[in-house]
C-alpha cells in the first residue's frame, strides 16, 4: 500500500484543459451611409429610423418631373414606326420601277440613262430605310439612357438591415457630398464579433471552430458561432492578433455594439 501511494504521488497530474475566454465586442456586419447619387430635391422619404429594410427595397424618391417627362418622350419616338414604314414603301416601289426598266432596256425600250435613273432612285431609297432604322435604334437608345437616369431618382437599399438613423427630410437637398449623408443603414445579421487575443494563442485558434460568444446585461444569454477570420499579421507594438467571428442573428434579439465574452471550445 505504502509503495502504490508513493507511485501515485509521483505519477504527473494532467488536468483537463480549460476553455479561452476573452473580452469581445459586438459589431454590424456593415454600416453605411445613404447619400444621393445626383443633386436633387428629395421628395419622399420612404423609411424612419429602426425600420428594417431589404435589398432593393426604396428608401428615397428624389423629385424627377423633367426626367419622367424626357423618358416619355423618348419612349415616343422609340415606339414611333410611321419614318420606318414609309421607308419601307419607298423602297418596294423603287425596286418594283428599277425591275421594270432593267427588263424593258433588255428590250431596248428605254434608254441605258432611263434604267441608270431607276436603279439610282431604288439606291437612294434603300439609304432611306437605313437611316430610318438607324434612327430608331438610336431612339431606343435615348430611352434606355433616359429610364436609367430616372432610376438613378430612386435610392434603393443596397442590403438587408435597418435603419440606423435619417438625417434629411422630404424638401431638402440630397447633394452629391460625404457630409451630407440622407441616411445610415446596419447590417445586423449576421454580426461580427471583435476580439483582441495575446499572440501566444496564436496557432490555437483555428478557422471555422466553434465557439459560445455571451453578450453583456442586458442582452444576456449564450449564442453559438464560429470563427470567420484570423489576422494573418500580429501587431508587434502589444503583441496581439485579431480574430472575427459571425454570429446569425435572424431575429434581431442581439443589437451591435454591445460588449460580450467569448470563450473556445
Amino acid at each position: 500500500m505504502r509503495r502504490l501511494a508513493a507511485l501515485l504521488l509521483l505519477a504527473p497530474c494532467t488536468a483537463p484543459a480549460q476553455p479561452l475566454e476573452y473580452d469581445c465586442m459586438i459589431e454590424a456586419r456593415q454600416a453605411i451611409e445613404i447619400r444621393s447619387p445626383v443633386e436633387a430635391v428629395i421628395e419622399q422619404v420612404k423609411v424612419r429610423r429602426g425600420d428594417v429594410v431589404t435589398r432593393g427595397q426604396i428608401l428615397v424618391e428624389l423629385a424627377s418631373g423633367p426626367e419622367r417627362a424626357a423618358l416619355a418622350l423618348a419612349r415616343s419616338r422609340a415606339d414611333a414606326i410611321g419614318e420606318i414604314k414609309s421607308a419601307q414603301a419607298r423602297q418596294d416601289i423603287s425596286q418594283k420601277k428599277a425591275d421594270r426598266a432593267q427588263e424593258l432596256f433588255k428590250q431596248n425600250f428605254i434608254s441605258a440613262n432611263s434604267r441608270d435613273e431607276a436603279m439610282a432612285e431604288l439606291q437612294l431609297a434603300t439609304e432611306e430605310l437605313r437611316r430610318a432604322r438607324e434612327n430608331q435604334q438610336l431612339a431606343e437608345l435615348e430611352a434606355k439612357r433616359s429610364s436609367e437616369v430616372l432610376a438613378m431618382r430612386t435610392i434603393r437599399s443596397p442590403l438587408n438591415g435597418v435603419v440606423v438613423e435619417v438625417l434629411l427630410k422630404p424638401g431638402e437637398f440630397g447633394a452629391i457630398s460625404f457630409k451630407d449623408p440622407i441616411m445610415r443603414l446596419a447590417q445586423i445579421d449576421p454580426l461580427h464579433v471583435e476580439v483582441v487575443l495575446p499572440v501566444s494563442a496564436y496557432g490555437r485558434i483555428k478557422a471555422r471552430q466553434r465557439a459560445i460568444v455571451m453578450p453583456e446585461a442586458p442582452v444576456g444569454g449564450s449564442y453559438p458561432t464560429t470563427v470567420a477570420v484570423i489576422d494573418p499579421v500580429v501587431d508587434a507594438a502589444s503583441g496581439t492578433f485579431g480574430v472575427r467571428l459571425e454570429l446569425a442573428n435572424h431575429k434581431r434579439l442581439i443589437p451591435a455594439g454591445v460588449r460580450c465574452k467569448v470563450r473556445f471550445q
